[in-house]
């Protein structure tokens, strides 16, 4: 028996990447399709072609909460925005503007990017939200505007974003 030739061409070399399975589970992700048109009770969002939006209900459209809907009725956010600090104190209601802002532009765009609560902490506010890309945006947002030092942390243990902001 002879053994595998091997081959200085790289077009032959095998491959070594893989794809991975999502390590945290998320149970608020669907796992499959809504039948089309669905709309949400809650918020009023409609599923139609393929994803939440926003829209007018169609007439025989089933009911499903939506994701956000659902995170926010079982209080699970899927991120969190610490802010805090003595500048924040002097610049409170500012801060707060500038992520109701961030909010309301994203929302516009997108049905399941909501704040779901905001809750003093001692210096400062945590901010809890249903999607991980408004949390990042405001993150980014109030460090673009204020400076500040800013940190981001993924846990795996929960699958929540948390970042802090201070100055």
């Amino acid at each position: 028996m002879t053994s595998p030739t091997r081959h200085s061409d790289p077009s032959h070399q095998p491959r070594r990447d893989s794809l991975y399975s999502e390590r945290v589970s998320d149970p608020y992700r669907a796992r499959g399709k809504w039948p089309e048109p669905t709309t949400c009770p809650d918020c009023g969002a409609i599923f139609h072609n393929g994803h939440w939006q926003w829209g007018e209900p169609r007439a025989g459209a089933e009911t499903h909460a939506c994701p956000a809907c659902e995170r926010v009725r079982d209080g699970v956010p899927a991120a969190e925005v610490r802010v805090k600090g003595a500048f924040f104190a002097q610049h409170r209601q500012d801060i707060l503007n500038l992520i109701h802002n961030a909010e309301a532009k994203a929302k516009a765009e997108h049905a399941l990017e909501r704040i779901m609560n905001i809750a003093e902490e001692g210096d400062g506010v945590l901010v809890t939200f249903t999607g991980a890309h408004l949390a990042h945006g405001v993150g980014q947002a109030v460090h673009h505007a204020y400076q500040g030092e800013l940190h981001s942390v993924y846990t795996d243990e929960d699958g929540t974003l948390r970042i802090t902001w201070s100055r």
